[in-house]
């Protein structure tokens, strides 16, 4: 069965820019079906292109979405969510957005450490909020990288109500803080808000993180 136009947006969205060679490799089909499947995504405004000089040589051609192309993983009730952000700000004010916005943090975290808790690692650990993130509809993974960890949202469901009201970003990132506890710290290194195609978390372990599989 070939691979489909579906299944190369969602490698775009998950991996980000890539190149024809690299996706046929990935799918383990003829890089000219991929272009093939490309060239129909291109034509359908979902995907966009340009070649690159990469030294001596021909250039190579990058493939990523275009806007039209991250619409299709769908903002989730993007229309009734600003609508209901708004009412809000209008009727009651924006410190009852505020307490709303405070209110989901707080249930949330709560979640998150009930989840946490049994977390014997700070890998497992972001393992773990990864794998709450996914659910969420966040398309999350991670990484370890020097000095630490980096947690990666691929996509954001609630992204219409971000761009309404950004402190629904700032609420996240202090949920994330408060939910991996004092022996870390954690920064935004990427923000789709600000025009990336993700959202990333640097997780850098303090000197006094306590490993609980060897202490006790």
């Amino acid at each position: 069965m070939g691979t489909t136009g579906d299944e190369i947006l969602l490698a775009l969205k998950t991996h980000g820019r890539t190149t024809a060679a690299i996706l046929a490799d990935r799918f383990g089909i003829s890089p000219q079906g991929i272009r093939q499947q490309l060239d129909k995504l291109l034509e359908n405004g979902l995907v966009s292109c340009a070649d690159e000089p990469m030294g001596k040589g021909r250039p190579r051609r990058f493939w990523w979405l275009t806007e039209k192309g991250h619409g299709r993983f769908p903002d989730t009730h993007a229309q009734l969510t600003i609508g209901l952000i708004e009412a809000i700000r209008t009727e009651l004010g924006d410190a009852a957005l505020d307490k709303l916005i405070a209110r989901r943090e707080r249930d949330t975290l709560e979640a998150y450490r009930r989840r946490l808790a049994p977390c014997r690692s700070l890998p497992a650990k972001v393992t773990a909020l990864a794998e709450l993130r996914t659910k969420e509809g966040y398309m999350a993974d991670w990484e370890e990288v020097e000095d630490g960890f980096l947690l990666v949202e691929n996509h954001c469901p609630i992204c219409a109500a971000a761009k309404a009201c950004q402190k629904f970003c700032r609420s996240e990132l202090d949920l994330f803080r408060a939910a991996l506890g004092d022996g870390c710290t954690i920064e935004r290194v990427d923000h789709m808000i600000a025009g990336a195609r993700r959202c990333a978390y640097k997780i850098a372990m303090l000197p006094n993180w306590t490993d609980m599989r060897t202490s006790g």
